[in-house]
């Protein structure tokens, strides 16, 4: 049997193939992208779920000149596949290959980026806004699904369809997931929609003669007008309906032909139209489909056994965090978690077991789950959010507003911060520290092993201020963690490598958060001429000439200005280094102290610069950007008139 897939050069070469070839290709579709997955980790179970989709997405309207947004858009792999980017596939989150989500500058047919949930249907709003204004009659289509059907976001752009256009096309693809269960009100009126019995009987038997009927395009149309009015004697009310959508479904989503069907009617309409489309997470890989949360995202894997390739041996920062949460829930009943959609991305699956009572998933809604957050501590409870740093940042007017003016007690704790690797610049968690040093109040932290991460979740808890934690993704150090971690002293440093001075001062003091502080440790020794030998001469200054101490800085606020006015006083050069931007970040707030102290030395700051980083292993990102212990020791070493 020929490929139908080496027959789709473009998403016009879709009109060409049979129904038969469709459902060839669907499955072809499906193991390439299981297969690629497998070698380069990914979206693996939206993924799956979403391929008929795209394949009647594509077959009705037609890309570029039709514009099609995704929400979130890690969905996509089978739109990427299908829009000429199959033999770039297998370069799929690879440095320098292909993204794992939309981007505009990849494709003329990725029309509007995505990586974060909710933003699909404003966007497509404004486009329709403009193509109306442009006397233009493409079709805009808004994917909304995985969740992002309860973000707030989503009701504000619902509620200004009608204000907006008069012509748009939404697929409400409702896999009954985000990325854990749905929950909430919206999850259940869907679920209703699906499970009124007396509305599937009669549909289940109407559709067995409409299937010979709507060959006819005039019966077709017919069709889904009687079907929308007897749907509402049994609904009652179509809550769409109220924000002026015409509402066809629920459609099956894996069935071509009902997909294409719909997808005609909905593109001939001539008025904002919603279909409501049922796909199942994970369909044609079993694992996925039994464990759709498990198999979201993955790393490398065994096809045949489902396996992970290289599993860590370190458990990793996010299962500590649920560990010693667990540990400090049992023994303060004022602790509540909350999260956002995030409960095993975030090492919660324990607790929200051992306290269902105390524990909030709120879907994608972070920002509810912050003004939340800070009820529960104006009613004397002690709530922790746990959230990546990327998605933090779509609270930042809440975490301002509703926690830190009332300073209430409130703790986040932000998981993935700093750079993540593959997922790339939506989900790169290096902005926190600048978004949020600025905010009265606010105590902000970072651990550098999992000893000092326990130890800070516990002090935050006895603090009656808010206060952020950040830690970054994957394994740290392997250290562990004492049964009662003691309390640390809020916002003192901890000197982890002090020079041999014979008395006098340090040439070098390098500040350091987190993670970065092997890669302080680092450019120290090679400063003092003890790092790894080198033929180039650059790699390493001149033995012995400079004596360099390393700081566990620990608090980015506040700063342990006391430590750094003794170590400034004779010290040639100040560096920080963070996995953070640079610009506004911990660095800044060095170089602000240093100003205050009346520094008159040199200050140098090691960050992420100022521009999106892509994606890629984090390690060749660091290197790129000048944040290895050699390209920092050579920095220094240059400042100080060393050789280079």
């Amino acid at each position: 049997m020929s490929s139908a897939l080496e027959k789709i050069n473009s998403p016009a070469d879709l009109a060409g193939l049979s129904k038969d070839e469709l459902t060839q290709l669907a499955g072809e579709i499906r193991s390439l992208i299981i297969g690629t997955v497998s070698r380069t980790g990914g979206h693996l179970a939206a993924n799956l779920g979403a391929v008929e989709l795209t394949i009647a997405l594509l077959r009705v309207f037609a890309p570029p000149r039709d514009k099609i947004l995704w929400d979130v858009s890690h969905q996509t792999y089978a739109y990427k596949i299908l829009t000429g980017r199959r033999d770039r596939f297998a370069t799929l989150r690879q440095y320098g290959g292909i993204s794992g989500f939309l981007r505009r500058d990849e494709s003329e047919y990725d029309v509007f980026g995505a990586g974060h949930s909710g933003t699909a249907l404003s966007a497509a709003l404004g486009m329709a806004v403009a193509r109306d204004r442009a006397g233009g009659d493409e079709h805009i289509v808004a994917v909304v699904g995985d969740g992002s059907a309860g973000n707030g976001i989503v009701y504000e752009a619902l509620n200004n369809v009608a204000a907006s256009t008069g012509r748009v096309v939404v697929v409400l693809n409702d896999n009954e997931m985000s990325i854990a269960a749905n929950v909430g009100s919206m999850s259940a009126y869907l679920g209703k929609l699906l499970a009124n019995p007396r509305y599937n009987r009669w549909k289940k038997s109407v559709e067995s003669v409409a299937t010979t009927w709507l060959r006819m395009g005039w019966l077709r149309a017919a069709y889904y007008r009687v079907e929308e009015a007897i749907k509402g004697l049994f609904l009652r009310s179509v809550m769409f309906e109220e924000f002026g959508l015409r509402y066809i479904g629920p459609v099956d989503g894996h069935n071509l032909d009902a997909l294409i069907d719909s997808l005609r009617v909905a593109r001939d309409y001539g008025r904002p139209i919603l279909v409501h489309v049922t796909t199942r997470k994970g369909r044609g890989y079993l694992p996925a489909e039994e464990h759709p949360e498990k198999w979201h995202g993955t790393s490398a894997f065994d096809v045949a056994t489902g396996e992970a390739a290289g599993k860590a041996a370190r458990p990793s920062y996010s299962e500590v965090f649920g560990a010693v949460m667990q540990r400090l829930a049992a023994a303060d009943r004022r602790v509540v978690l909350l999260t956002a959609a995030m409960r095993a991305g975030t090492g919660l699956a324990g607790y929200a077991k051992a306290f269902p009572d105390r524990f909030f998933d709120v879907g994608i809604s972070e920002e509810h789950a912050v003004v939340f957050a800070a009820g529960l501590a104006a009613g004397g409870y002690r709530p922790v959010f746990a959230v990546y740093s990327t998605f933090a940042q779509r609270a930042v007017d809440c975490v301002i507003h509703d926690v830190c003016l009332q300073n209430l007690p409130v703790v986040f704790c932000l998981d993935r911060a700093g750079v993540v690797g593959d997922d790339g610049p939506t989900h790169h968690g290096v902005f926190d520290i600048a978004l949020f040093r600025a905010v009265p109040n606010l105590t902000i932290m970072q651990p550098a092993d999992e000893v000092e991460l326990a130890r800070m979740l516990r002090t935050a808890l006895r603090m009656q201020t808010p206060a952020v934690i950040r830690y970054p993704r994957g394994a740290g150090p392997g250290l562990s963690v004492p049964e009662t971690p003691e309390e640390i002293e809020i916002g003192k440093a901890e000197v982890r490598l002090a020079p041999r001075t014979d008395g006098g001062a340090a040439d070098v003091w390098i500040w350091a958060l987190g993670g970065m502080l092997p890669v302080a440790e680092d450019a120290a020794a090679r400063l003092a001429g003890q790092g790894p030998d080198s033929d180039d001469a650059r790699e390493r200054p001149r033995a012995g000439r400079l004596k360099a101490g390393v700081v566990n800085a620990r608090f980015v606020k506040p700063l342990d200005e006391e430590l750094l006015a003794r170590q400034c006083r004779g010290a040639r050069v100040i560096a920080t280094i963070e996995d953070g931007v640079a610009d506004g970040g911990f660095g800044s707030a060095v170089a602000e102290a240093l100003t205050r102290l009346g520094y008159a030395g040199r200050m140098l700051r090691f960050g992420w610069p100022d521009r999106f980083v892509p994606h890629g292993p984090a390690e060749v990102l660091r290197e790129e950007a000048g944040l290895t212990g050699a390209a920092v020791a050579r920095a220094i070493a240059g400042v100080c008139g060393e050789p280079r």
